[in-house]
């Protein structure tokens, strides 16, 4: 059993104590939390679970590491504070563990990140001898592994696109949601994440792992991205109202160019709610999806949703990121040291007939 701490009990690190305590290889040993409401608390009641796992959350980081966990579950955000994120999942590889994490956007093309993110963790493996694999959902498995996949199944490929269909009706991440990435700002307020270089700063690296498995070169990628305002006021359950006339939709597309034309796409839909820009694609059902489409011969379409926590389309987001990294550990525990990325870890099959503590 890999002895695994879980650092973070957010929208991603409920999951990943769900995920740790379901699989066969992995015992859960530790949990960090930031708020000191939550010290003492019982892992499972921090997960949502209906049982108790026996492991107290602690906001204790050297005494956490000092256990010697063999895995450590980064589950805390990267978003805001990637320099912060950075040093703590430096701090856990020196101290010898194996790292999974979803935080850091510019680690998921580990061979093309920059020198001041992959210096350091090459730096801290050597001296400790743990590893890290960064991925996700989108970024992640979603435009990485499966259209790589599915691309298998074609005779002729020419274009890949990959797209994320989301309504964040019941998304709980107003700072998120609001600021990074507008949603009822003002359609003059210049959302973080869609400024200039940010969707490739993000995406990029996931077009450049597409190319890199389908061998070919990637001559440039562009960014193209439209805003739509909401028509009238909606509410939501979890962060309140979002007025008329304020962003309710946008829609953005990083494209890899190949041979002058984009013939690898990432594309983002994204509604505060369904009533707002009704003529863009939609989900087949539900309120989000992961969509891979294949133009050639034959065109393939394929549409994944997941859902969690009563039915939640995000937190069943969540859920299959979390799973990606979960899954991947007994591998990295196994393997030699190292930065990897998602074109060096198999897609990894869950258990049959392992039950949810």
């Amino acid at each position: 059993m890999i002895s695994t701490l879980v650092w973070g009990t957010g929208n991603v690190g409920r999951a990943a104590i769900r995920a740790v305590a379901a699989h066969p290889a992995l015992k859960l040993t530790g949990v960090l939390v930031h708020n000191p409401d939550k010290v003492g608390r019982d892992a499972g009641e921090l997960a949502g679970l209906d049982t108790e796992l026996g492991v107290a959350a602690t906001d204790d980081i050297a005494a956490a590491l000092a256990t010697g966990p063999g895995a450590v579950v980064y589950a805390a955000s990267g978003e805001i504070r990637p320099d912060d994120a950075l040093a703590d999942i430096v701090q856990a590889i020196r101290a010898g563990a194996v790292v999974v994490t979803p935080a850091l956007y510019a680690l998921y093309d580990q061979q093309n990140a920059p020198a001041e993110m992959r210096e350091p963790v090459l730096k801290a493996i050597a001296e400790g001898g743990g590893s890290l694999f960064v991925s996700g959902v989108d970024p992640g498995w979603g435009n990485d592994v499966l259209p790589l996949l599915i691309s298998g199944l074609g005779h002729t490929v020419d274009v890949v696109r990959c797209q994320e269909i989301f309504d964040y009706t019941t998304y709980d991440q107003p700072d998120s949601v609001r600021y990074l990435v507008g949603m009822g700002q003002p359609m003059d307020y210049d959302p973080p994440m869609l400024m200039a270089t940010v969707p490739s700063m993000v995406w990029g690296g996931q077009i450049r792992l597409i190319a890199r498995g389908l061998g070919v070169e990637i001559e440039e990628i562009r960014e193209v991205v439209h805003r739509r305002a909401l028509e009238t006021t909606v509410s939501t359950e979890l962060m309140g109202d979002f007025e008329a006339g304020t962003q309710g939709a946008i829609r953005f597309e990083v494209q890899g160019i190949v041979d002058g034309e984009p013939r690898i796409v990432i594309e983002h839909v994204t509604r505060i709610h369904a009533s707002c820009a009704t003529d863009w694609p939609a989900p087949h059902s539900g309120a989000g999806a992961h969509r891979v489409i294949i133009e050639g011969r034959p065109n393939i379409e394929v549409t994944i949703q997941a859902t969690d926590e009563g039915g939640n389309h995000s937190a069943g987001g969540n859920a299959t990121a979390v799973g990606r990294l979960v899954h991947a550990i007994d591998w990295l525990v196994t393997a030699e040291p190292g930065l990897y990325d998602a074109l060096d870890i198999p897609l990894r099959p869950g258990t049959l007939g392992r039950n949810q503590p």
